[in-house]
């Protein structure tokens, strides 16, 4: 099965959070003295749906650890008068990728939910429907963005689901063998597209070729946050003068020498910020993201939870202006006061979970 390079990331804190303690006081409490990447004992649906509604200000009391110890069928029923006698939880992953997220939270709810999982990526869904057979009750995957989950969740005739969550990182596969000049390390045809190409009103290549010097710099600076924006944007345009721009490795190569030499050393590469640029800009990824809070929220049931991982500055500010309106306004309760970071251990295994952010709401 091939995992999200970002799965293992926060894997047992979204668990947690989506699924367990009343509070987010033991998860931090405890999380000094664990791995994240190890998951312990989760806790039963029963507890689930008490913990669903808690405070969260509050530590854990005794009795909601009683609970663990209650026969499972008082568990169900619990859980049940929570949902309005709808039986287990609803729980839609909008970017669904290896699956890892999904197997986790069915795992802590013993299978009793119904997974949505959704993917702009075919190849995901396609190997998603193998890995979550026998997983949960029901199991929902469509080919969609998840800024168009109210358009599943109205096709299969679900009105509220109780828990959401959206993993903005990309899969392994996308940067490794999509083909579509994801990675500065390969050298591919400029695509960056996810998904259908022919569903994208504009390319990679489309940008660096055929747009303006002063559109390309402000795609760059503004979805990249690219201090050398203008010089990489002029050098892109020198360099189209002589020939188009074609492959990743081409467009790699143009940034590096664009950019002071002192800025080329370090562990990160000098093409990164560009190419995060070029594929937001490629995906609308932001709009996506503004779309899928908002619709993902109004779709929560009543104290459900939503939980976005981001990996970057401007989907973190998104995600936190979002939680912030809401809990203004709509009475909602933000979970993680600050967001939840993977550990040093996780980064030295995987280091593009360096920029990894969790925040969980509670409707």
């Amino acid at each position: 099965m091939i995992e999200s390079v970002h799965k293992a990331v926060l894997l047992h804190e979204v668990t947690q959070l989506l699924t367990g303690p009343a509070t987010v006081a033991d998860t931090f409490a405890t999380r000094a003295n664990r791995n994240p990447l190890v998951g312990h004992a989760p806790r039963s649906v029963g507890s689930v749906a008490a913990n669903a509604s808690a405070s969260a200000a509050s530590t854990v009391a005794a009795s909601d650890k009683s609970r663990l110890l209650r026969s499972e069928a008082e568990q169900n029923e619990e859980t049940s008068s929570w949902r309005g006698g709808r039986g287990g939880v609803c729980y839609l992953d909008g970017t669904i990728g290896g699956c890892g997220h999904a197997l986790a939270v069915a795992g802590a709810l013993k299978g009793k939910v119904t997974i949505v999982g959704l993917d702009r990526d075919p190849e995901a869904i396609k190997r998603a429907e193998g890995t979550l057979v026998g997983k949960a009750e029901k199991v929902i995957l469509e080919n969609e963005n998840y800024r168009n989950l109210d358009r599943v969740l109205d096709k299969h005739g679900i009105e509220t689901v109780d828990l959401i969550l959206l993993d903005l990182g990309l899969s392994s596969d996308q940067f490794e063998s999509s083909g579509r000049g994801f990675s500065f390390t390969k050298d591919e045809p400029l695509l960056m597209t996810i998904g259908d190409p022919a569903s994208h009103p504009f390319t990679a290549k489309t940008i660096v070729n055929e747009w303006k010097e002063e559109d390309i710099a402000n795609v760059i600076f503004g979805y990249g946050e690219e201090r050398f924006a203008r010089r990489i944007a002029g050098a892109i345009v020198r360099y189209r003068e002589k020939k188009l721009i074609e492959t990743s490795g081409e467009l790699a190569e143009i940034v590096r020498l664009a950019i002071p030499a002192f800025a080329r050393r370090g562990k990160i590469n000098p093409a990164t910020k560009t190419f995060q640029a070029l594929r937001i800009a490629v995906n609308d990824e932001l709009n996506a993201l503004k779309e899928g809070l908002a619709k993902g929220y109004a779709r929560l049931s009543e104290n459900g939870r939503m939980a976005v991982i981001s990996f970057h500055s401007l989907e973190d500010k998104i995600v936190k202006d979002f939680y912030r309106e809401r809990a203004k306004t709509a009475g909602a309760k933000i979970l993680t006061k600050k967001p939840v970071r993977p550990s040093d251990e996780e980064v030295g295994k995987n280091p593009r979970s360096r920029s990894a952010k969790l925040r969980v709401l509670q409707k």
